[in-house]
């Protein structure tokens, strides 16, 4: 395992035994500094520099430090077995991966609603969706867009998994939870609501105001459609909000409390207000005379995001179930972890410390090593401090990169906020299964610190042994989850 690994691995260690002795914490320290940096009060008769030295040699000599082993249990490896997504390019997944693998740029100008007036006036607003056959008529009027993605998607992946309602029929749904998350929630939903508030009075509110605002909604809409009881809830962590979901989703698999979980993201903000929010917060790029060029991750020219929308969803089982069931296994979800900056609302820190954390609790977790990775989806927006705190971190975790591939789905789609992580794990996992990896495209001037191969403006194929998806939020909410080939 390489240096930073172990060093990260010390500091834990270090920081856990030593907030124990006389039953408090006489440590001063800032989130996993470097251990050179925790400075020892000189008043304490318990702590002296001896002690300390000794300390951190134990530490340094720990069994967490040894060779990383897999999960073998088959009641706890965790498998995807389906697949389901709603994008600027449709539903299909695989012309939804051919897209991306041709460099193709879904970004266009917003017609949604009248932008005219807006200092940014495009997106990668999503057209010509049909929730035909998933959606009953009356429902699909009254749902905010965001909750018509998440049940399309997530249909769509119970039936990739081969768990169409006649499957679920004969299983014990108790067993089956559904875990999606969404960063804003029903967007419009909430701001029609609000407008009616203002114009007409509170009684001119629509009944479905609350519920289809929630953003717990989209999971318990697709159980109530479904009739799976198993764990259910949402997780709002802003753009990091689908891979927070893998995460916990896997770890109720993992402790035995379901045996298929449901699991991702979904957003429909590409509105009046989500637009004109971002706006606001000076977070988007405002190249509207050449919006398909706007997404440039790590680009010296990059001037913001790229608001985006969608819904991605996975099917994660137990290798055992999925096993006795005969169902389809397309990769392995080996691990991941969730980290926070603790340091601004919406700006990363610089030294990337909670990225390059959470990438080797991920590691840590997925029972890999750092050498063995060669492929990163990473969450690259096209900001100007985002992308390179990024890259700083990926540095700092992975000493030799000279095998490793990062590329940005965002470059093509824009960012789908809270469902991000869920279409770019269905990114990663293409990747994985068909060898080719597709482009950032967008890239004219690299950044001189991006020494990393970001598969410039054309596809490559790329055998993938191990990948890894990064997400990262407002309030500095940072997640990681790991992939990689199924193998028996």
């Amino acid at each position: 395992m390489s240096s930073i690994t172990a060093s990260c691995y010390s500091n834990l260690i270090l920081k856990k035994r030593e907030s124990r002795i006389n039953g408090v914490s006489n440590l001063q320290y800032n989130g996993l500094r470097a251990i050179e940096t925790i400075q020892m009060p000189t008043s304490s008769a318990a702590y002296k520099p001896k002690d300390v030295k000794r300390r951190r040699i134990k530490a340094m000599a720990s069994p967490a430090v040894s060779a990383p082993k897999r999960e073998t249990d088959p009641k706890k490896r965790i498998v995807i077995t389906g697949m389901g997504l709603v994008s600027v390019f449709g539903s299909d997944i695989d012309n939804f991966y051919n897209k991306l693998l041709e460099g193709q740029s879904g970004i266009s100008l917003i017609d949604r609603f009248d932008a005219s007036n807006y200092t940014v006036r495009f997106g990668g607003q999503i057209r010509d969706f049909s929730s035909k056959g998933y959606i009953d008529g009356k429902n699909d009027r009254r749902l905010d867009d965001c909750w018509r993605y998440c049940l399309v998607a997530g249909k769509r992946a119970l039936n990739d998994a081969n768990l169409d309602q006649q499957v679920l029929e004969t299983m014990d749904k108790t067993r089956i939870g559904v875990l999606v998350g969404s960063g804003m929630g029903g967007l419009k939903v909430f701001s029609d609501g609000v407008e009616a508030l203002v114009q007409r009075g509170y009684k001119k509110i629509s009944p479905f105001f609350i519920p289809y605002s929630i953003t717990n909604m989209g999971s318990a809409l697709l159980a109530i459609d479904t009739g799976l009881m198993g764990p259910n809830y949402s997780i709002s962590t802003a753009c990091a909000t689908a891979n927070y979901c893998f995460y916990a989703a896997a770890n109720h698999i993992r402790r035995g409390e379901a045996d298929i979980m449901v699991a991702g993201g979904t957003e429909a903000a590409v509105t009046a207000t989500g637009v004109g929010g971002f706006i606001a917060c000076r977070a988007l790029s405002q190249r509207n005379d050449e919006p398909e060029q706007a997404s440039r991750p790590w680009d010296k020219n990059r001037d913001g995001f790229v608001i985006g929308e969608g819904s991605g969803i996975l099917v994660m089982e137990s290798l055992e179930h999925a096993l006795k069931r005969g169902a389809p296994i397309i990769a392995e979800y080996l691990g991941g972890a969730v980290t926070c900056d603790a340091h601004h609302m919406t700006d990363p820190r610089a030294d990337g410390l909670g990225v390059s954390s959470c990438i080797v609790k991920s590691l840590v977790d997925a029972g890999v090593s750092p050498e063995e990775v060669n492929y990163i989806n990473a969450h690259a927006t096209s900001t100007l401090a985002g992308d390179l705190a990024e890259v700083n971190a990926i540095k700092k975790v992975f000493k030799d990169t000279s095998e490793i591939k990062i590329n940005g789905t965002k470059s093509m789609i824009g960012h789908g906020l809270g469902a991000a992580g869920g279409i770019e794990a269905i990114a990663t996992i293409k990747a994985i299964t068909t060898g080719w990896l597709h482009p950032t495209i967008n890239q004219y001037n690299l950044e001189p610190q991006v020494t990393i191969d970001t598969v410039p403006n054309v596809k490559k194929q790329h055998e993938v042994n191990i990948g890894i998806s990064n997400s990262f939020g407002f309030g500095g909410h940072n997640s990681v989850v790991v992939f990689a080939p199924y193998t028996p």
